[in-house]
């Protein structure tokens, strides 16, 4: 199936939300899935990955214990709550590459690599072994296969773009991965009750016959 990026981009939010990240980080998450849609990849994909491994329930266990030296966590590091650090510090990246410990999806990383790209105005290359990509904000292009974890990611200011992804304006994610997404999404709606219900039938309980 295809979708409109804007319903990918709702889906991903609501999915974020119903797996127990705060409206902040599902507001990352959908915009990060967007991206990654709109270059081609499956980001739906992605965030079903990283929803399933369950990481919002004890957050705290997989965000940067510190932000000097290298990223590490007790457990692998969420993307969001890491990317959105890296948000943060990209002007960091003008001093010195950033180096993060084991990250779970590191797919998720590239959009906020993006938005650092577009703070400082240059390409920002992410890379971990068997992998690299480039991005200068608005387009990207990776060499290699993207892992579901990586032991060892690297961030830089550098690289340039000579081979960009073609932009897409629609999305055609993995029907497994699209249920999953879903089926998160499923946990912020209200249950029905009986005055939704009646409401939602039309003439409910009145006969105007």
């Amino acid at each position: 199936m295809s979708y409109a990026l804007n319903e990918v981009e709702a889906t991903a939010k609501r999915a974020a939300r119903g797996a127990g990240y705060d409206w902040g980080l599902s507001e990352e998450a959908a915009k990060a899935t967007r991206w990654l849609c709109a270059q081609g990849l499956d980001g739906a994909a992605v965030l079903a990955g990283l929803l399933e491994a369950g990481y919002a329930a004890e957050l705290s266990a997989h965000v940067p214990q510190s932000l000097d030296g290298s990223w590490s966590a007790q457990a692998p590091l969420c993307p969001l709550a890491t990317g959105a650090a890296i948000s943060d510090c990209a002007a960091r990246l003008q001093d010195a590459p950033l180096s993060l410990g084991q990250v779970s999806q590191p797919a998720m990383i590239l959009p906020f690599a993006a938005m650092a790209a577009r703070q400082l105005d240059a390409c920002v290359t992410v890379e971990c072994e068997g992998f690299q990509a480039v991005t200068d904000g608005a387009a990207l292009h990776c060499v290699g296969d993207l892992p579901d974890a990586a032991a060892r990611l690297t961030i830089r200011a550098a690289g340039s773009l000579s081979n960009r992804y073609p932009t897409h304006t629609r999305a055609e994610p993995e029907e497994a991965a699209w249920a999953v997404l879903n089926r998160f999404a499923h946990k912020t709606y209200a249950p029905a009750t009986e005055e939704s219900r009646l409401l939602g039938a039309g003439a409910g309980l009145s006969d105007n016959d």
